[in-house]
């Protein structure tokens, strides 16, 4: 298992798939699939059937993952998609995009 380079809160852009273009924020990393979960991208419908938490059913849109090799990161200073390098600034490990320099966090 590799390790990944984005985080919780990371903001991305699809740069494959249905969603191509559309931005979001990571809202879940799953690691072991090598797969996230972006607001707002990759919605799908689920029937789901009538329980006590929802007793009315229906049908209900939710995200569903998306591959981890679909995504990129979002320039901060450009909004285009970058690749993500690491560096040490005053004894501490900060994450920068690769376009710009700009530190991510």
């Amino acid at each position: 298992m590799a390790k990944l380079k984005v985080k919780k809160k990371d903001r991305v852009i699809v740069i494959a798939g249905k969603d191509k273009g559309k931005t979001g924020e990571v809202t879940v990393v799953l690691p072991a699939q090598n797969r996230v979960i972006v607001s707002g991208i990759n919605m799908v419908a689920r029937h789901t059937k009538p329980s006590q938490g929802n007793p009315q059913g229906g049908i209900v849109r939710r995200e569903a993952s998306i591959h981890i090799s679909n995504v990129a990161h979002v320039d901060p200073k450009s909004n285009k998609p970058t690749r993500v390098g690491s560096k040490m600034v005053k004894d501490e490990k900060v994450r920068f995009a690769r376009k710009s320099g700009e530190v991510i966090d």
